[in-house]
């Protein structure tokens, strides 16, 4: 897969698909199979851009919606750090985010603008990252306003983790847990499915930020809550 973000192979394509988006949608799923996380993905993210939102469980997510389509995330500074996932989100064209920082926020959002005028997918979990307890949290709207910006549908994704027909939470980081701890847990532990859910798009014509991040996080939360399809 890195290969392909180099020349020439970065301006390959397989029918209508780039070669590095191919490689990055085989290499997902390859890391999602090697813990043990299966995927079922309902709907499909549709072409041309998207701000693609949805709610955050464990630094996982990242690869699980990248097995569903090609996207750029924004994301906190310190997965820069991390052995290994940060530099694959370094390749994969991740936007870090300093949090707390005005000059970094504004930056951020100019970048994902030019993305999405550029025709490319642009993810990020609003919610503000992984917090504590279970369900879908408060969706933050300042990020949004790229979607706004840009006239870029809004496109809300549901994730959850399920083993046996009931939400899994130990996917997530526990108290005082650090990465690496962490990423040798989920190796050990049983399979799970990893439910992906791809909603309506929202239009985002004439709403202003809150209101169009109410939208969303209801759409995520609401099939958040439903009955799983195999309980």
């Amino acid at each position: 897969m890195l290969l392909c973000h180099y020349r020439p192979l970065k301006a390959v394509r397989l029918g209508e698909k780039p070669l590095i988006g191919v490689s990055e949608t085989i290499w997902s799923r390859a890391v999602c199979a090697v813990f043990g996380v299966r995927l079922a993905v309902r709907g499909a993210i549709g072409p041309g851009p998207h701000l693609v939102v949805a709610n955050h469980i464990s630094w996982i997510d990242i690869t699980v919606m990248r097995s569903v389509a090609r996207m750029g995330f924004v994301s906190k500074a310190e997965i820069d750090e991390w052995p290994v996932i940060g530099y694959l989100a370094r390749v994969g064209e991740t936007v870090f985010h300093h949090r707390g920082s005005h000059d970094s926020a504004s930056g951020v959002a100019d970048v994902m603008a030019k993305r999405l005028r550029e025709g490319g997918n642009v993810a990020i979990f609003p919610e503000g990252g992984i917090l504590p307890g279970s369900g879908v949290k408060r969706f933050h709207g300042r990020m949004f306003a790229a979607a706004i910006d840009t006239s870029t549908p809004v496109q809300p994704v549901m994730l959850r983790y399920m083993r046996g027909g009931e939400h899994v939470n130990d996917v997530t980081f526990i108290r005082g847990e650090h990465f690496v701890g962490n990423l040798f847990r989920l190796l050990r532990q049983k399979s799970c499915v990893a439910d992906v859910a791809v909603l309506t798009p929202i239009d985002p014509t004439g709403k202003q930020r809150r209101p169009l991040a109410a939208e969303a996080e209801q759409a995520v939360r609401t099939a958040f809550d439903a009955v799983p399809m195999d309980a």
